[in-house]
């Protein structure tokens, strides 16, 4: 980076800086009094759109308050937990705000989670409340066999639903509020309550399939509110939308954050839909958004609109844009500000793109003001490489390594500061010491990046996500960029599979065509030529559609399981054919020649 960049970017990251550590650990102020402050500041400015609904900021502490009151009579008081399982609608970001306002923690359950994985998130959350969602009930009854006897269980009504049954033993939450004060519960009530607390359980995937919940206090939800109030711009009078899930720290955490951080209002959709996104952007006066994973590919795919360009918003938010996308998306839809970001829910170091840099997750100006750094990793004992002195090694440029954040010395030092999990054994797996010197200790985020020669940082995947074949490491997400450039296909997923006699895993990539399209197995095979023949897929698999989490992130372990086998999977089936310069089809004979080792690969 040339010394005339690293000062242009000082410049714009210097107003930021403060905000950084603005709140501290062992501060006593938290998210309600935020909630409070906005709500005597601005009591009839909108705070939420939601369909034809409108809620103020005295509204929202008007309902808050009630929360916070019912839960005062039920007996929970700072450090209790209640299970939040709603999905997107007003009442969601009133009932965790009425929580904070007794310092109780709200568990947000991912309203995908079913069966023994619900169960399990409600039961390690030590909660003895549980507020549902009517339109959760279902998923809910599912996991009953997996839920501690003793739970009380609050119904939430669902306004866009008609009345169903409910459990034996639940209780109606709407008339038990309809009776509570809307006045501010006495502050004393929260007394002791500091900011490095909890706020939410937020749950992520965990090792064993099962969710673990990560720790996320009213410091880390207050600071950034702050930094991505800053990023945007966000002013009284802008409008965020959120099509994201309230349960997930993307649109839950750093988008309401950012909106009661700035005094701005935020427009919410139950749920995500391409077809309708523009729409609803265009209704609610919408001036930004927050996106994550595929959500602007799925946007990108719909038919073009004379109006595509038609539309106040100035600036976007979020993770995941690959590269692919990034360019075509802020050119069809007239974009000007894409603030793409590094950073995880429970991660301690994070990267923002201030400089619109297509495919880049942002730099820093100075060592200084990061604490990221990336670090060799040795893919086949699946650990970071150390060399004589038994320390780890920076990578150099465009050198592919994990992604660590250094902790804090001090305890009340809030940059870098790693909340953990509820579980300590999950907290331990994360953390890294003598990374650099004796006795320091940073947090291992799991990712694998890189850094060009001017400074900016790129994701390249997961570590899990990369695997090894013909003694290279295929990174899935560079792999899926390139062939994501081919004409007529939807989406595409790739991932390694285990191969018979075959040391490491080789490459195979599932894909969605576009309605209409056709797949042309040569045109394909030259396009993925441009890839290094060790990346370029052996195996293809053409899916009528690709299931996805409920923050868009393709779903892999199943196909991976599955890997290539005809005689199991209905779905088409190729493998790549140098001598015929295509992908033909893989049928029973040519599977069992590879499994055999009889077919060179």
């Amino acid at each position: 980076m040339s010394l005339l960049d690293r000062l242009a970017l000082t410049a714009r990251l210097l107003p930021a800086l403060p905000k950084l550590t603005a709140h501290k650990p062992d501060d006593r102020t938290s998210v309600a009094d935020l909630v409070e402050a906005q709500a005597r500041r601005r009591p009839v400015q909108p705070f939420l759109h939601y369909g034809d609904r409108e809620q103020s900021y005295g509204e929202l502490n008007r309902a808050a308050n009630q929360v916070a009151h019912w839960a005062r009579g039920r007996g929970l008081a700072r450090g209790d937990v209640v299970v939040l399982c709603m999905e997107n609608r007003p009442e969601y970001v009133c009932t965790w705000a009425g929580l904070a306002k007794l310092g109780v923690t709200a568990a947000l359950i991912n309203t995908h989670l079913a069966g023994r994985a619900l169960g399990h998130a409600i039961a390690t959350s030590k909660a003895r409340h549980v507020i549902v969602g009517e339109e959760c009930l279902p998923r809910y009854a599912g996991a009953a066999a997996d839920l501690p006897p003793d739970l009380e269980l609050w119904i939430a009504r669902d306004r866009e639903a008609p009345p169903g049954d409910w459990p034996g033993g639940a209780q109606g939450l709407d008339a038990a509020l309809a009776q509570q004060s809307e006045e501010n519960p006495d502050a004393s009530l929260r007394e002791g309550l500091h900011s490095g607390d909890d706020l939410f359980y937020i749950y992520t995937s965990g090792t064993t399939g099962l969710p673990k919940a990560a720790r996320f206090s009213h410091m880390r939800f207050l600071g950034m509110g702050d930094i991505a109030a800053y990023a945007l711009s966000l002013r009284p009078g802008d409008v965020h939308y959120c099509a994201l899930p309230l349960y997930h720290s993307a649109g839950g955490a750093m988008l309401v954050s950012s909106v009661l951080s700035a005094g701005a209002a935020m427009a919410l959709r139950r749920r995500f839909s391409a077809t309708r996104f523009w729409d609803d952007v265009r209704r609610h006066r919408a001036t930004c958004f927050q996106y994550i994973g595929e959500l602007c590919r799925y946007l990108l795919q719909q038919p073009p609109r004379p109006d595509d360009r038609e539309h106040p918003v100035r600036a976007m938010i979020g993770n995941g844009l690959r590269a692919d996308v990034w360019s075509a998306f802020q050119e069809r839809f007239a974009i000007p500000v894409v603030r793409e970001f590094y950073g995880a829910t429970e991660g301690n170091a994070a990267i923002m793109n201030f400089e619109n840099k297509v495919g880049s997750v942002g730099r820093f100006p100075w060592k200084v003001f990061s604490n990221a750094r990336i670090i060799r990793y040795d893919h086949d004992a699946d650990t970071p490489v150390r060399g004589p002195d038994g320390l780890c090694i920076e990578c150099g440029e465009d050198e592919v390594g994990e992604l660590v954040g250094r902790l804090p010395k001090r305890a009340n030092d809030p940059a870098g500061r790693f909340e953990g999990y509820t579980s300590k054994e999950a907290t331990e797996r994360k953390l890294l010491r003598d990374v650099f010197a004796r006795g320091d200790v940073w947090f291992r985020s799991g990712d694998l990046l890189r850094r060009d020669r001017d400074d900016f940082f790129y994701f390249v995947d997961r570590i899990g996500d990369t695997f090894r074949w013909k003694g290279e490491n295929v990174s899935t997400q560079e792999v899926a960029e390139q062939l994501g450039a081919f004409p007529g296909l939807f989406l595409v997923n790739v991932y390694g599979v285990a191969v018979p006699g075959a040391d490491g895993r080789a490459g195979m990539a599932a894909l969605v065509l576009e309605p209409g399209a056709r797949f042309d197995a040569a045109a394909f095979y030259l396009h993925a030529r441009a890839l290094p023949r060790y990346a370029a897929p052996l195996f293809v698999r053409l899916l009528a559609e690709q299931e996805t989490t409920g923050t868009f992130k393709i779903r892999k372990v199943d196909l991976q399981r599955e890997g290539f086998d005809p005689a199991s999977i209905s779905d088409p089936l190729f493998v790549r054919d140098d001598a015929a310069s295509a992908y033909v089809p893989l049928t029973r004979e040519i599977a069992d020649e590879i499994a055999a080792g009889r077919r060179a690969l």
